[in-house]
């Protein structure tokens, strides 16, 4: 999972590029997230849950795109994908499913919220 980390410094807004297959990372990442520090700590602490109680799933619900951490793998999808009407998978919209989900693993998506959190000069005290 390649991403690249930019700042707007007419209006300071955070941009964020990510590699085929997970752009949807970085559309989270922008939109449901941005520098949001009550809801980074939600992330730190939904990655900090899943270590506790690894066979269980801990999700974050946000508005467009949800995080949903299973074990050692974290999933981010489109909330239309699972709360939408289901896609016939033989349509056009397959090629939008590979768009709305994507999977990482979880040190993967620790690393890459830690250089979020570099990125956005924020120090959460609990990050693990």
């Amino acid at each position: 999972m390649d991403y690249e980390f930019k700042k707007n410094t007419l209006d300071g807004s955070y941009y964020c590029s990510f590699s085929m297959g997970h752009e949807i990372i970085g559309r989270w990442l922008q939109e449901e997230i941005s520098n949001d520090l009550p809801k980074i700590d939600q992330v730190i602490a939904l990655m900090a849950a899943s270590k506790r109680a690894f066979n269980q799933e801990q999700t974050l619900e946000g508005q467009e795109i949800s995080v949903m951490i299973l074990a050692d793998e974290v999933t981010v999808q489109a909330n239309v994908l699972t709360h939408g009407e289901a896609l016939d998978s033989d349509s056009e919209f397959d090629f939008y499913d590979c768009e709305s989900t994507a999977i990482c693993g979880i040190d993967d998506f620790a690393l890459m919220i830690k250089q979020w959190c570099e990125f956005v000069r924020y120090s959460p005290a609990d990050f693990t």
